[in-house]
């Protein structure tokens, strides 16, 4: 795991995350999420409960639309994908890098649709609040944002009550209010983005990547949405389940992961 320095650890909660962030993609600049993650002018964005509650769905639902011209079930699919990974990765990062969990629930998950180079771009509230192991030196910093959980499994309960029960979970319902689409195509994007970004980040996290993966998905009950398979050099990759629907686009397209390409 990352080292944290305990003169540091008050300093930077999220330090790790970014850090993960920074070498997975080689920059801080990154479509589809606030340079280094914590919004510090929140002008501009508005909270995720505003998908939750569904007054910035149709905001949202017409940016799909408009990038990828499908059916309204497929566009929906599509954002939701994107949606999803982004919204996961900082939480399934700061596990996997540092067992340090951002408990992203919807009020403090800020959103704009404003970067034409990503359909959305979400960001943190500087107020976020962490979840830490007893052993992190966050536990004795005496931060407010910081919440000290038992143990590991106490740290997976709340990764999952906060980033799918409470928020992953909610937008679901959201869409499935407006769109017809199954929840567990949906869940089958999440457990694939999560999946992929544990395989991608695999060289700057500690530990076996596979291993990750297993506790990731089985902690959110979604392991049996997605296979790991080996590639063509014997790699780990990603077999999905469930459909994203790219395939149905005026332009189709059938991902590397997707189980249309099952024999």
């Amino acid at each position: 795991m990352t080292t944290v320095v305990p003169g540091q650890a008050a300093a930077a909660p999220l330090s790790p995350v970014t850090t993960a962030l920074r070498q997975l993609f080689g920059t801080d600049d990154v479509p589809g999420l606030a340079r280094g993650l914590l919004v510090a002018d929140e002008i501009g964005w508005s909270p995720a409960t505003g998908l939750v509650d569904g007054t910035r769905l149709p905001e949202f639902l017409g940016a799909a639309t408009a990038q990828w011209g499908g059916t309204p079930h497929a566009d929906a699919a599509l954002a939701w994908k994107a949606y999803s990974y982004w919204a996961a990765l900082p939480a399934v990062l700061g596990w996997a890098s540092a067992r340090r969990v951002p408990l992203l629930v919807p009020s403090d998950v800020l959103i704009h649709f404003e970067d034409q180079r990503s359909l959305l771009t979400l960001g943190l509230r500087r107020s976020t609040t962490v979840a830490v192991l007893p052993s992190d030196p966050l536990a004795l910093a005496g931060l407010p944002e910081v919440r000290v959980v038992a143990g590991e499994a106490a740290l997976l309960a709340a990764l999952r009550a906060t980033l799918l029960e409470a928020h992953l979970a909610p937008v679901i319902a959201a869409i499935q209010a407006q769109v017809r689409i199954g929840t567990r195509a949906l869940l089958g994007s999440v457990a694939a983005g999560i999946a992929h970004a544990i395989l991608r980040a695999a060289d700057g996290l500690p530990g076996s990547s596979v291993a990750t993966i297993d506790t990731l998905l089985c902690a959110l009950g979604l392991r049996d949405l997605v296979e790991l398979v080996p590639g063509p050099g014997g790699e780990p990759t990603v077999q999905r389940y469930t459909c994203c629907l790219a395939f149905t686009l005026p332009r189709p397209k059938i991902c590397p992961d997707c189980c249309l390409r099952q024999s």
